[in-house]
């Protein structure tokens, strides 16, 4: 047996200590130089779809375009929230984003030939690549599905199609302040084998 050329351990420390590391724990002001973020976006590229079909699609918001971000978000949701506008949730939508360093949006670009779920389980998978490597590089981040993320009235603005779906934002930002131990239920739990 060929032996690997990965250190195993390594590679559980760093799915085990990810968590997911909010805005408030963001270092205020400290960008993520764009290559970094290019090095993210490349492993999450790299994510296993059935057929090859590589259905996710990413919009990067930096820089002023965390606030044009914010603008639209707090602006559509005026419009669609009819009687259950909320100010608090509004105020809410225009100020997170530029205390971030990057946020990328998720897109999942619809295969005519694969049941949705299967696209939907891919870009998951994407993005699981994206919050392991953001751990790697020292970064805190977190996949967001609030906001806009299921108006259909977004999709256009990020570049989806009517079949399309916008799957959510992935908030980058350095660590200020490291997210709280994880715990988990025992895997035993959960798992059944089947030996005969």
């Amino acid at each position: 047996m060929t032996p690997s050329p990965f250190d195993p351990q390594q590679v559980n420390d760093l799915i085990r200590t990810r968590r997911s590391v909010f805005v408030p724990q963001f270092v205020p002001g400290k960008v993520i130089p764009d290559d970094i973020i290019w090095q993210l976006l490349e492993n999450a590229n790299w994510a296993p779809s059935h057929k090859r079909t590589e259905p996710w699609r990413f919009v990067v918001f930096t820089g002023a375009g965390l606030q044009r971000l914010a603008r639209f978000q707090a602006d559509l949701y005026q419009q669609t929230a009819g009687f259950k506008f909320n100010p608090a949730k509004h105020e809410k939508l225009l100020a997170m984003p530029p205390q971030c360093s990057h946020i990328i949006a998720l897109g999942m670009h619809r295969s005519e030939d694969l049941p949705e779920i299967e696209d939907v389980e891919a870009v998951a998978c994407a993005v699981q690549n994206l919050a392991l490597s953001a751990h790697a590089y020292g970064l805190g981040g977190f996949w967001s599905s609030g906001g806009v993320t299921y108006t259909e009235e977004a999709k256009a603005f990020f570049g989806l199609g009517p079949t399309d779906k916008l799957l959510g934002f992935f908030n980058l930002g350095y660590v200020q302040t490291p997210g709280s131990a994880g715990k988990r239920g025992p895997v035993q739990d959960k798992t059944r084998w089947v030996t005969t």
